[in-house]
């Protein structure tokens, strides 16, 4: 090949070969084999932190759920809270002003037409199960109060609402006690 004379503003390249260098085959397949390696882990740096950040997201969204099933227990407790004061204002003379199951506060049966109480008989939030925990009178004439079946920890264990300052410390759900009537009833068996 013939050189080339090149001049820039006064700089000289005699001699110079402009041309691409003749690459052997191999030390091209090795140069491309170097790069696929890095490609290689650069792809599993970042499915690392896809998966780290998938975790914590995830971390993340089971506490906001359980946060939303708190809440959700604390508004469904007060309305079975209402409807057990609903049944004992609405009690005749004589029969009790306690509900002997938690199905009279749908439909109470000490009248003859429908008397609802409560609409309808929720599922407790942390367990998912319409199986409530009961809280019977002193006397045993009926139920005076609800509470989940659930022994997790709660998240919230301070700031509530006056109408629920005695949850204020407890360690678990079971602790939290819905009563129509406090401290008129039988703490119930762990």
């Amino acid at each position: 090949m013939a050189s080339r004379i090149l001049s820039f503003e006064g700089v000289s390249f005699e001699g110079v070969n402009f041309e691409p260098a003749n690459f052997e085959p191999a030390n091209c397949d090795r140069a491309k084999h170097y790069t696929k390696g890095f490609t290689y882990i650069g792809l599993l740096i970042f499915i690392a932190i896809i998966g780290v950040a998938s975790a914590a997201t995830l971390r993340l969204g089971s506490v906001l759920l359980r946060r939303a099933a708190e809440e959700e227990l604390l508004d469904i407790g007060e309305e079975f809270r209402q409807a057990l004061i609903s049944y004992a204002n609405a009690s005749p003379v004589g029969p009790p002003g306690a509900p002997r199951s938690l199905q009279d506060l749908l439909k109470d049966p000490r009248y003859p037409r429908p008397v609802r109480h409560l609409r309808k008989l929720y599922a407790d939030p942390i367990t998912g199960r319409t199986e409530w925990g009961t809280l019977e009178a002193v006397d045993g004439n009926g139920i005076v109060g609800v509470y989940s079946l659930s022994d997790a920890k709660p998240i919230k264990i301070e700031n509530f609402d006056p109408m629920f300052q005695d949850f204020a410390g407890k360690t678990s759900y079971r602790d939290w006690l819905f009563s129509s009537t406090p401290q008129l009833y039988r703490r119930p068996n762990p």
